[in-house]
């Protein structure tokens, strides 16, 4: 399979690339960081030989960036799946949060998943198949202390995944909108967290791959997950 992967040297994002890269697949990363990208190409490339892994680095908030991505994708051939994984998080509250946060949060987290999947939709159309898998979050479904407007940029990203399903339906392509609770990643960082608190980024990985199996009859619409004591 053609599988592309936004986010992808580290985290949730690389679990994922390598469940995938398992099994032999085409897959096309992108991360904001060259080197840590490259590093993950190379590092996967020769742990897993029977798989074809490159990689663009792109700023998924700069939509020309995401374009420019998109087209370099397209050379490979019509996606089979798209995991809109590349988010960021910036904890605060929307009545004393820094100015233009709530612009960051959009672009990063709602704006590149949209402008990517415009533009890989028509090869996927087109072939009559295909599989998107947004990375939303438990901050998509409630709203909690400290989520500003990384909270508002999640709700809307599920709200597009919403409407992506529907439209869908008849063109043959699944969408699933992924909420992993805390989860080890990047976003974490500093943060003093039992690790019996919090899941790891595999956890979240083998819940999508699993997700991918199904027959085309089938899809799974929502993944919720959280850690087995409950959200942090």
């Amino acid at each position: 399979m053609n599988i592309i992967v936004t986010g992808a040297s580290k985290g949730i994002g690389k679990a994922i690339a390598e469940k995938f890269a398992l099994e032999g697949n085409t897959l096309l990363l992108c991360s904001r960081g060259e080197k840590s990208l490259y590093d993950t190409v190379n590092e996967l490339q020769t742990a897993y030989p029977n798989s074809f892994i490159n990689g663009m680095s792109c700023d998924m908030a700069n939509k020309e960036d995401v374009l420019a991505f998109a087209e370099w994708c397209l050379k490979f051939g019509a996606p089979d799946m798209l995991i809109n994984n590349a988010g960021q998080f910036i904890p605060g509250s929307i009545h004393n949060e820094a100015e233009g946060i709530l612009e960051q949060m959009i672009q990063t987290n709602l704006y590149s998943a949209y402008y990517l999947t415009r533009a890989l939709l028509p090869s996927m159309i087109q072939n009559g198949s295909g599989h998107i898998f947004n990375i939303c979050s438990i901050a998509s479904l409630n709203a909690y202390a400290n989520g500003g407007s990384y909270s508002i940029s999640k709700f809307a990203l599920l709200g597009f995944s919403k409407n992506l399903r529907e439209e869908l339906k008849p063109k043959g392509i699944k969408v699933t909108s992924v909420m992993p609770g805390a989860t080890l990643s990047a976003s974490w960082d500093g943060f003093d967290i039992d690790p019996n608190r919090i899941m790891e980024v595999n956890d979240v990985a083998e819940m999508i791959v699993a997700a991918s199996k199904l027959s085309p009859m089938a899809v799974v619409e929502d993944i919720v997950m959280r850690p087995q004591l409950g959200d942090l």
